[in-house]
């Protein structure tokens, strides 16, 4: 009996210990996890009902070139460029081909006020000759562009009516957070009034588009037909714009920030074109190696790659090689980002721009200008011979105007790589045919006399090239002792 009893006191302890265990997982649970977020919404029924009045389908009529479809499915040459092709449909169908057509698309939009305003992308109504706005109540109006930016794919266009028109707040994005709900409104396929469900995927999205690529991502389902329309927060505040999607991937959507937007509505809305704030640089993003060799703590921050003459930036004293790190005494963490502020300033305002130079701060006063359509220029230089290939198999030659406009640099000051040993040190350690090089160890390098006399000087040790690669940009280099 007492072996019994044994037994049941040790069961009873065990029970005891696993029942506290899963006591405390049930206790403990509720306390990882609650938090004020809902985490699947009862339904957005509400939602849905309160903003899709502001929601409208737009239909536009372009006219096209190319003989229609019939014509551009035959056009797809099987043969690549062979002429005999060409001379065939040449021959059949002589000047038919480039017959004009109309082509109608789809697209979404929302309303701003009740003044008829609306907000679409610039690729749905571009190069449109006939716009139609289908009102969610079945209602359609013609529309006129009032404006259009092509470069943040944004276009304001109006309707004439005197009924009532719901006009949806703008919110702000950047106050979201990644996992936020977000519920997206538009026409796919031409499916009107289509509502969505997601969340914000990720922020800050460079997806190749433009200069001004901040794309919000969603899983909220986007489709051909949902551009233009918006993205909702839970408030009924619009966030964001639909604008793109990756064709081949599901679940990945892209809406245009409305606080990037906001401004170009209201320049289109006031002006109907957008004028954007110019310093007169050329600008990169910094690796690390470029952020160690500049003397910068982190890789925060934009360099300036080259300071184009008789332009503001020039004039405030900025230089190649400063690292821009703030703008009005907003933080700049990359190219994209001092883009993006220095397209907001207005033009004439002086705006005080934090650089690092050498290590330390400066802060200049810039007066901004009005960004020109072409901002390449030339540069000059004098020139010589090149110098023999050197102990790393690097031959160099000055800089000279004929060698700047071949690369495409507006620098006037450097030496060329002519050539290198395939199996020298240079080029083991990743230097090019074309590169300038600027520096050496901090040391400027403005012609072949700087080179061979910096070469003499660091012999023996670590070397570490600054230069500047076409379409590439400044990079530094290091070649060990």
């Amino acid at each position: 009996m007492r072996r019994i009893r044994r037994g049941f006191t040790g069961m009873r302890i065990w029970l005891s210990f696993w029942l506290s265990l899963v006591c405390g997982v049930v206790f403990v649970l509720p306390s990882v996890f609650a938090t004020d977020v809902v985490m699947v919404p009862q339904n957005f029924s509400a939602l849905a009902e309160k903003v899709s009045s502001g929601v409208v389908n737009i239909r536009t009529e372009k006219i096209v070139s190319g003989g229609g479809r019939v014509f551009r499915h035959f056009g797809q040459n099987p043969f690549g460029n062979d002429d005999r092709f060409n001379d065939f449909f040449e021959k059949f169908f002589g000047d038919q081909m480039p017959r004009e057509h109309k082509e109608r698309s789809l697209g979404s939009g929302f309303i701003i006020d009740k003044q008829g305003y609306i907000v679409t992308n610039n690729h749905v109504i571009e190069n449109a000759t006939k716009i139609a706005v289908k009102l969610k109540n079945g209602k359609q109006y013609d529309a006129e562009i009032v404006g259009r930016d092509p470069s943040t794919d944004i276009a304001l266009i109006k309707i004439k009516t005197t009924e009532p028109l719901t006009e949806l707040p703008m919110g702000d994005s950047n106050s979201l957070q990644v996992g936020q709900w977000v519920v997206a409104i538009g026409s796919p396929f031409g499916l009107e009034q289509t509502v969505t469900a997601g969340i914000i995927s990720a922020k800050g999205r460079v997806i190749g588009s433009g200069p001004y690529d901040n794309f919000l991502q969603t899983d909220a389902s986007i489709n051909p037909g949902n551009s233009g329309g918006p993205l909702i927060d839970m408030n009924g505040r619009v966030v964001g714009i639909n604008t793109a999607i990756i064709a081949s991937g599901q679940g990945i959507g892209f809406a245009i920030p409305i606080n990037l937007a906001k401004g170009v509505i209201e320049q289109l809305k006031t002006k109907g074109s957008v004028t954007r704030g110019w310093l007169g640089v050329v600008i990169q993003d910094l690796t690390d190696e470029m952020a160690e060799y500049a003397g910068s703590p982190d890789r925060k921050g934009a360099m300036v790659m080259e300071v184009m003459p008789g332009q503001p930036a020039e004039a405030a004293g900025m230089q190649p090689k400063d690292i821009i790190i703030e703008v009005n005494g907003q933080p700049v963490s990359s190219s994209h980002d001092l883009t993006a502020l220095v397209a907001d300033l207005a033009v004439g305002e002086k705006a005080k721009i934090t650089v690092l130079r050498n290590g330390k701060k400066q802060t200049l006063t810039i007066e901004v200008a009005k960004r020109p359509e072409d901002t390449k220029q030339l540069a000059s230089g004098d020139g010589a011979a090149p110098a023999p290939a050197d102990e790393l198999g690097i031959r160099v030659t000055n800089l000279t105007p004929e060698l700047a406009k071949r690369l495409n640099s507006n620098h006037k000051e450097g030496v060329v790589i002519d050539d290198l040993d395939p199996d020298g040190k240079g080029a083991a350690a990743g230097l090019q045919a074309g590169d300038i090089i600027k520096e050496i160890n901090h040391t400027p390098i403005k012609n072949t006399k700087d080179y061979a006399a910096a070469m003499s000087k660091f012999k023996g040790s670590k070397l570490q090239f600054f230069i500047w690669r076409p379409n590439t940009g400044f990079l530094v280099i290091g070649i060990p002792k």
